[in-house]
């Protein structure tokens, strides 16, 4: 029994580090002449508390990193707004639009004084079509950002329905 209990231990960990997130530098990690591509075309943007940075549905201009601040993703399906979720230092935003729909899936509201780093749209392709393994890395970081979005879901409908079901009993 204890075999067993172990091994299910094991699978679970396995499983939850497949879907950590990696960081950026190994995810843009590239030979030196797409790394100067990516850099020279790098954008600073700033932003302030309350300012809208992209809009659902408007055309992606490119791949965002949270240098500082704080920022709100929300999404209005169905005539209601739903948080996402909040992005901060270290974060990539927008693999979604960037690799797939050029379209935004999402807005994005600073929550705080901060800045971004944006890779545009065009240098990006660019850089995939001279090292196509940097596409396949930012594809499996969208699809663990998937699955911690799926795992983060999942375990917060837990958390609900067991405090419902407790709150049901007093």
């Amino acid at each position: 029994m204890n075999g067993e209990k172990s091994m299910q231990q094991e699978a679970r960990s396995t499983q939850v580090d497949s879907v950590e997130a990696h960081s950026v530098a190994e995810l843009l990690a590239c030979p030196p002449e797409t790394g100067i591509l990516l850099t020279a075309s790098a954008q600073c943007v700033g932003f302030d508390a309350g300012q809208t940075i992209f809009r659902q549905a408007a055309l992606c201009e490119g791949l965002y990193l949270v240098v500082s601040g704080q920022l709100q993703r929300r999404t209005d399906r169905l005539d209601t707004r739903i948080v996402l979720g909040t992005s901060r230092p270290g974060d990539l935003v927008e693999l979604a639009a960037a690799l797939g729909d050029p379209h935004h899936t999402f807005s994005l509201i600073a929550q705080t004084q901060g800045s971004l780093l944006m890779l545009p749209i065009g240098s990006l392709h660019q850089a995939f079509q001279s090292y196509p393994p940097l596409r396949m890395k930012l594809l499996e970081e969208l699809a663990r950002e998937v699955s911690r979005a799926y795992r983060s879901s999942s375990l917060s409908k837990v958390v609900r329905t067991r405090r419902s079901s407790h709150s049901h009993v007093a």
